[in-house]
């Protein structure tokens, strides 16, 4: 059962995304000034904080497992070094196809210094709104791995979510391991938003 505390992290959170993403359509001129609070009320009292999304491919094996897994994303309406930190596992679009998704470990944010382990490449810095994305799969070389060894930095823009559990099948599922402060903050949204009953049965084996 969800302590009373739990519920108002919860709300809270649920809020404060809403507001967000109120003010990011409205920036974008996607909606009216008069739209905007019919759209947060409506993403307050009907949205979730998180969506799934299936995941095939070796690139973050052993975290994510390669044959298939079920993740439970949460929804990030803009991504900054405020919400979004080194040490995540993330889902960003991919830069090379921007209708497909990648799930990628966050390792550096805009003002690290990135340098190589050739010696022929050039030490440089992130710059604003720049991240650095890898796989964990320590068995793929660079351009197998599909990471920022191969297309580069990106933009925190690109990501839209932050994986918070994997269900690899109906006994062997987990918290994905995050940055502290994000296993903190997603705590209460996992509590009451996880159902693995659910992930199950959208699981493809």
């Amino acid at each position: 059962m969800v302590s009373l505390s739990t519920w108002c992290r919860y709300i809270a959170h649920k809020f404060e995304y809403s507001l967000s993403l109120g003010w990011k359509n409205y920036k974008g001129g996607q909606i009216s000034d008069r739209e905007v609070g019919d759209v947060i009320w409506k993403n307050f009292f009907q949205g979730k904080l998180t969506y799934l999304h299936w995941n095939r491919g070796e690139e973050m094996a052993p975290t994510i497992d390669g044959k298939g897994a079920t993740l439970l994303v949460r929804k990030l309406p803009t991504a900054d070094p405020t919400r979004v930190f080194v040490g995540d596992v993330v889902v960003l679009k991919d830069p090379e196809k921007p209708d497909k998704y990648l799930v990628r470990r966050l390792t550096a944010v805009e003002g690290y210094e990135m340098i190589s382990t050739d010696e022929k490449d050039e030490p440089f810095v992130l710059e604003k709104d720049q991240c650095w994305v890898v796989a964990e799969n320590e068995k793929l070389k660079a351009k197998e791995a599909n990471d920022s060894r191969l297309f580069g930095p990106v933009h925190m823009t690109d990501i839209v979510g932050r994986v918070i559990y994997c269900l690899r099948s109906a006994v062997d599922h987990g918290r994905v391991q995050n940055s502290h402060f994000s296993m903190q903050k997603d705590s209460p949204v996992l509590e009451v938003e996880l159902d693995i009953d659910e992930m199950a049965k959208s699981h493809k084996a």
